[in-house]
């Protein structure tokens, strides 16, 4: 069933609206489940009717118990940490196992418009046929060559004696 564009729209808003409204809501019950969960664990401390020496008992008391807490911290980091090293070196003796295999490739033939067809702009597009242009400088080449081969005794009389020397510095 298709729909049009501006139903779409008011579909996918009202979508968002929902999704942003729930997640408020999501948000709130997670707070009051920490409050409750801290709450439950920790009851609220007495201090009314409490001495001095019974306060710094106590202070000395949560003091400990943060030590305490502190410890299995840093000695839960430190497992991590070591835990990560290991899995490290595992993955790169792995690897190293292994070793990199290379894929083997294959010859693509591309022709000239499929080299150029990396530019989307058709204005920047040229069409450009690589092999004409070869072609031209091979005749070039050979038509020389030709002339060399058929000139050669004319070439040696030309260049010898004083006015082959006049012709090279020419």
């Amino acid at each position: 069933m298709k729909y049009s564009a501006t139903r779409r729209l008011l579909l996918k808003s009202k979508l968002l609206k929902k999704a942003a409204a729930l997640l408020v809501t999501e948000r709130e019950e997670q707070k009051r489940a920490t409050e409750r969960a801290v709450n439950e664990r920790f009851p609220p401390l007495q201090f009314s009717g409490l001495s001095v020496q019974e306060l710094q008992e106590l202070c000395r008391d949560l003091h400990h118990k943060i030590d305490v807490v502190d410890e299995a911290r840093y000695d839960m980091e430190v497992r991590v940490a070591r835990t990560d090293e290991e899995i490290q070196s595992m993955t790169q003796r792995v690897t190293e196992l292994k070793g990199i295999k290379r894929p083997n490739l294959k010859r693509v033939k591309k022709t000239a418009d499929d080299m150029l067809g990396a530019y989307n702009d058709p204005s920047k597009l040229m069409k450009a046929d690589f092999k004409v242009n070869l072609k031209t400088v091979e005749r070039k080449k050979e038509d020389e060559k030709r002339e060399e081969v058929t000139d050669w005794r004319k070439n040696v009389e030309a260049m010898s004696g004083m006015e082959g020397r006049k012709k090279l510095f020419e």
